[in-house]
């Protein structure tokens, strides 16, 4: 695969351990993101925390325009993402994998209110339509699956990603209302990811790591000191599940989910 394998990392999990590389500043026609490229056990990458060192930002103040288009310009094939985030099914347990194979995100807007595109102008080359039968990619999917596996890790191959907006928690009502669309699990980052991806025909997949049930799912709301225990503890399960997925996605490489229709 040519190009640098793309990595968007969350809350918790800040640097790649054994990632040899430099940041560097990657300005677009969307802003500026902050990228580390180098070589992760001989795989090239670039890494962006989606959050700044130190969680600089919260949810509402990520730039994901600005990061998915860093990550184009860079000449990613293919981004791994992963995200901590709220069970809304309740067979899901605190610290499970979910290797997520749709999303919902109706919305469809930034967190400054603007829709969530690329296409900004009437100019920008090939824009158009994204469509598509799953919005992630079934090959980035089954690389991070792959991936979990070999590092020891059980994951749940498939489910819902469920975008909602930071950075508030949600409502039981709210919660309630996702799950009877059949969301798995929520977080306020990665569904504009999702969308940018497609648009700019990177190959997306996307992880998440259970840190708390969401209001009303049990029937005790998770503790705020165990949330953030499981927030400390996510960051090396989930570095050792993007270590051990990189060789998974040798060769070719996955395809992008969908399509553009240009016009």
């Amino acid at each position: 695969m040519s190009g640098p394998v793309g990595i968007i990392t969350g809350t918790g999990l800040y640097d790649l351990p054994g990632l040899d590389g430099e940041p560097r500043e990657v300005t677009t026609e969307h802003g500026t993101a902050e990228v580390v490229v180098g070589s992760w056990d001989g795989v090239e990458v670039a890494h962006i925390a989606r959050h700044g060192r130190r969680h600089a930002r919260l949810s509402h103040q990520v730039g994901a325009r600005a990061n998915m288009a860093a990550l184009a310009r860079l000449g990613a094939r293919a981004v791994l993402a992963t995200t901590v985030c709220g069970a809304v099914d309740p067979g899901l347990a605190l610290g499970d994998l979910v290797a997520f194979d749709d999303l919902h995100f109706p919305s469809n807007r930034l967190p400054d209110g603007s829709l969530c595109t690329l296409f900004g102008r009437p100019d920008t080359p090939g824009r158009g339509h994204w469509v598509y039968e799953r919005a992630i990619s079934d090959g980035a999917r089954a690389a991070l699956v792959a991936g979990a596996r070999d590092a020891g890790a059980t994951v749940r191959p498939a489910g819902v990603y469920g975008h909602v907006d930071g950075p508030r928690f949600n409502t039981r009502s709210e919660i309630a209302a996702l799950a009877a669309v059949g969301v798995s699990a929520v977080s306020q980052t990665a569904g504009p990811e999702v969308v940018l991806a497609g648009e700019a025909g990177i190959a997306f997949g996307l992880l998440g790591f259970v840190t708390d049930h969401a209001n009303g799912v049990t029937d005790e709301l998770t503790p705020p000191e165990v949330v953030e225990a499981m927030f400390r503890s996510s960051a090396s399960v989930l570095a050792g599940v993007l270590r051990a997925s990189l060789p998974h996605l040798a060769g070719a490489g996955p395809r992008p989910a969908g399509a553009i229709l240009a016009l």
